[in-house]
C-alpha cells in the first residue's frame, strides 16, 4: 500500500522507473540537456528568446510525465499524434498548450507570422546593389538543401523524408517547419525540433569552418567599390517586394502562405506604416518566436523522440548544414578568383539563410583579422537573397516531389 501511494504521490519520478531503460534514461538526459539549453541562451551563446523557453519546456515535459487512466504514461502539455476529430476536441479541452499546437504550429501559421516579422526586418535593397552575386553566393550556400537528399535516401529516408531533413541545410527554421509539414508529417515534430536545435551551429560553428577553409591573408580582404552605391528609394524596394511576391506565388501557389508572409512584412516596411511595422516587429514577431521555443521544448518528450530515424535525422541534420556552408565558401572563392583577388571570399558562407546570424558572423570573422574591412553590405545581399532562395527552394519541393 505504502508503495503504491508513494508511486501515485510522486508521479514524475516514478514514471522514470516504470518506463523501459531507454525512455527512462532519456528523459533524464533531456531535462540536463534542457537546463543547459537555458544557461547557454541566457549567457547569448545561443538565442535567448528561443532557447530559454525551449530549454525550459524541454527539461519541465520530461519531469512532468503522469499516469493516466489505463495504464499509460503522458502529459497534460499537447499530444502532436492526434489525428482523430472526436480525440481532437476532447483532449484541446485538457492539454493546455493543445489549442496553440493545433492552431499555430501544426498548420504552419506560427512560421508564416515569424517570416512575415523576419521580413519586417530585412532591407532588399542590399539585393540590387549586388544582383548577380548575391544570387550566385544565395546558390551555392543551398547546396546542402539538395545534396542531402541522395544521402537521406542511402540511409533509408523516402524522397519525401529526405527533402524534409535536407532543408535544414538552408539554416531557415519557418521553411524546415513548413516543408516537413506538407511532405513528412509523421516526421514533422523530430525534423522541427532537429533543425531549430541547430540552427545555433550557425552562429557557433560556422566560424570554425570559416577558420578552416579560408586562410587569414584572404579573410581580411577588403571590397573596394569602384563608384559610390546610389541609395534605393523605398518606392522601388516595395514595387520589386509585390513583383516578387505575385511572380513566386504563380509559380508556386502551394508555398504562397510563406512568400506572401515574407513579402507582406517587407512591404509594411518599405511603406512606412510605423504602428504597424512596430507591431510586426516587437508583439508579433517576439511573441510567435517565444511560443515556438516553448512548444519546440514540450515536443521534446522522450518517446517522441526515440523513433530511430531521429538520430539519422540528427546527423542528416549536421551535414546539412555543413555542406551548405561548405558551398557557400567555395561560391565566394569563385566570386575571389572572377573578381581578380577584388573579394572576400568569407561572404560566401553568409548565403546560409539564418538571417542575420550568418552576415554577422561573416563581418566578425573579418574584423578579427582586418577591423578596416567592411563586408556586411555585402554578406547582408547574399544573407537575404538566402532566405529568398529558401523560400524558392520549399516551394520547388513541395510542388514537385508529391508528382514524383
Amino acid at each position: 500500500m505504502n508503495h503504491q501511494f508513494i508511486i501515485e504521490l510522486f508521479q514524475g519520478i516514478s514514471t522514470i522507473f516504470l518506463s523501459t531503460p531507454v525512455i527512462g534514461f532519456t528523459r533524464v538526459i533531456l531535462i540536463f540537456l534542457g537546463i543547459l539549453l537555458v544557461y547557454l541562451g541566457s549567457k547569448g551563446i545561443l538565442e535567448p528568446l528561443l532557447m530559454v523557453p525551449m530549454g525550459l519546456g524541454m527539461a519541465t515535459i520530461n519531469a512532468s510525465i503522469m499516469l493516466l487512466p489505463g495504464g499509460g504514461h503522458g502529459n497534460f502539455f499537447v499530444d502532436p499524434m492526434l489525428s482523430k476529430p472526436d480525440e481532437l476536441m476532447y483532449w484541446l479541452q485538457i492539454d493546455w498548450l493543445q489549442p496553440i499546437y493545433t492552431f499555430t504550429f501544426s498548420n504552419g501559421l506560427i512560421a508564416c507570422l515569424i517570416f512575415m516579422g523576419i521580413g519586417s526586418l530585412i532591407d532588399i535593397g542590399y539585393i540590387l546593389h549586388k544582383p548577380f552575386s548575391s544570387m550566385f553566393l544565395a546558390l551555392f550556400a543551398e547546396m546542402g538543401t539538395f545534396l542531402t537528399i541522395p544521402i537521406a535516401i542511402l540511409l533509408g529516408l523516402n524522397l519525401k523524408e529526405a527533402a524534409s531533413i535536407a532543408m535544414v541545410g538552408g539554416a531557415d527554421g519557418p521553411m524546415v517547419l513548413f516543408t516537413s509539414l506538407k511532405l513528412a508529417p509523421h516526421l514533422f515534430v523530430p525534423i522541427t525540433v532537429v533543425a531549430y536545435l541547430y540552427l545555433g551551429l550557425t552562429y557557433g560553428g560556422y566560424p570554425y569552418l570559416i577558420r578552416l577553409l579560408v586562410p587569414k591573408k584572404y579573410r581580411g580582404i577588403k571590397v573596394e567599390e569602384k563608384k559610390k552605391v546610389k541609395p534605393i528609394s523605398s518606392e522601388v524596394k516595395l514595387m520589386l517586394a509585390v513583383v516578387l511576391c505575385v511572380v513566386l506565388c504563380l509559380l508556386f501557389p502551394v508555398a504562397a502562405p510563406l512568400f506572401f508572409s515574407l513579402f507582406v512584412g517587407i512591404a509594411i516596411k518599405e511603406s512606412g506604416l510605423k504602428n504597424i511595422l512596430d507591431f510586426i516587429q516587437g508583439p508579433l514577431l517576439y511573441g510567435s518566436t517565444f511560443m515556438l521555443g516553448l512548444l519546440l521544448g514540450v515536443l521534446c518528450e522522450a518517446h517522441l523522440l526515440l523513433d530511430p530515424r531521429v538520430l539519422i535525422l540528427l546527423v542528416l541534420g549536421i551535414i546539412a548544414l555543413f555542406i551548405s556552408g561548405v558551398g557557400g565558401i567555395i561560391g565566394g572563392y569563385i566570386m575571389f578568383f572572377i573578381k581578380k583577388g577584388k573579394f572576400n571570399p568569407v561572404i560566401g558562407i553568409a548565403g546560409v539563410s539564418c538571417v542575420p546570424s550568418t552576415a554577422k558572423v561573416v563581418q566578425k570573422e573579418v574584423s578579427k583579422v582586418n577591423p578596416n574591412a567592411i563586408v556586411l553590405p555585402e554578406a547582408l545581399g547574399a544573407n537575404i537573397t538566402g532566405v529568398i532562395t529558401t523560400a524558392i527552394i520549399t516551394g520547388l519541393y513541395i510542388t514537385v516531389i508529391p508528382m514524383l
